[in-house]
């Protein structure tokens, strides 16, 4: 069907049937390949919908007052020793996780695949991980920590440093040219999917943020809770950006969804569940903030089962219950008021929908 416009003596002719072609060539991988970033029309709808989400969530180290975690990080009786470790230990773990996560996007998967929709929405997932290291920055400059403990840190202590190197031999794998047309390279890429956003944002991340939210729970530390709530809040948004972009590739490229590569995705999630619970340990070798380890290697089997199920794979632990359903509550800040000036403290527009649901818990 072609559609014809007149202009003074021109005439213009649009082919509906080579647009809608170009429409059905789009891909996770191995797509239409094109120079103009058109989003329209969009073929992965989930992707844009999440992308407007990121975007209406948008948020600023800087806007969230430190004053009281300076103060109580100064005092000598307000914290123990355990309490400031584990601050210690988040600042350090995730100040070279973020920028783990990433440099894997826009150096790997962003470049791979290939509809525009899917680019968009990993774009801004990128510049969701700078604002979070920006905000690493802003804890570490505000408390005064010299950032060279923050280094050694992610270099020197064990389980930082197996968790990290963890997820960068996946993504090493991937830093060259490669054959997506190979069923082998595209469960490479699959693979990159599912460790990073079921693995490390979707489990690994979540003892920190367990910890540092029940400190905050107490009292302790507002405005690095804050940030760890807003971080908390993109990182559900996150796995689920590398959930569906998984399933889809998947979906396209059937052939690779063996049964003997579904037990290795299955074994990968198994390694990041053991050195998650050691970087527990670590974090957490006294009971403290109110909790015990005990609970939080309980949680982490937990979370692990879940994302194994949401991309239909079978859980390690099943029927593990969650030792902390209070998180779910911190998920919850759409409604909540600014701690320190009683103002609308989201920066969430008003017209966006919250797309935080607690299964992602």
């Amino acid at each position: 069907m072609e559609k014809k416009f007149e202009i003074g003596s021109k005439t213009f002719v649009l082919d509906q049937a080579k647009a809608e072609e170009a429409y059905a060539a789009k891909r996770v991988i191995n797509g239409r390949e094109t120079m103009a970033f058109n989003l329209l029309p969009l073929r992965y709808k989930w992707a844009y919908d999440i992308y407007r989400s990121m975007k209406s969530n948008h948020w600023e180290p800087e806007d969230i007052p430190m004053q009281k975690d300076i103060e109580q990080w100064q005092s000598h009786d307000l914290l123990t020793d355990s309490e400031r470790w584990i601050i210690r230990m988040g600042i350090g773990y995730f100040s070279a996780a973020e920028g783990i996560v990433g440099d894997n996007i826009i150096h790997v998967v962003r470049e791979l695949v290939t509809a525009p929709e899917l680019k968009l929405v990993l774009g801004r997932h990128a510049h969701e991980e700078n604002i979070h290291a920006d905000s690493l920055l802003y804890m570490i400059s505000s408390l005064g920590i010299n950032p060279h403990e923050c280094e050694a840190m992610f270099e020197q202590i064990e389980t930082v440093r197996n968790k990290n190197e963890f997820v960068t031999g996946v993504s090493r794998e991937l830093r060259r040219d490669i054959d997506l047309t190979d069923p082998a390279n595209k469960q490479l890429l699959a693979k990159n999917i599912f460790v990073f956003g079921q693995c490390m944002e979707g489990t690994q991340f979540y003892g920190l943020f367990g910890m540092i939210l029940s400190l905050y729970r107490q009292n302790k530390f507002p405005g690095i809770g804050q940030m760890f709530r807003y971080t908390l809040r993109d990182e559900s948004n996150h796995i689920e950006v590398f959930r569906n972009l998984f399933m889809d590739l998947v979906e396209e490229n059937k052939e690779i969804w063996t049964e003997a590569f579904q037990q290795e995705l299955t074994d990968l999630m198994r390694e990041a569940v053991r050195l998650e619970k050691e970087f527990i340990s670590d974090c957490l070798p006294v009971s403290s903030v109110g909790l015990t380890a005990q609970e939080f290697l309980q949680y982490i089997d937990y979370i692990a089962d879940r994302r194994l199920e949401g991309v239909g794979l079978k859980p390690l632990n099943r029927g593990t219950e969650n030792p902390f359903p209070w998180l779910a509550e911190m998920m919850d800040i759409q409604k909540e008021q600014n701690f320190f000036e009683g103002r609308v403290t989201e920066y969430q527009k008003a017209s966006a929908l919250e797309v935080v649901h607690d299964d992602e818990l």
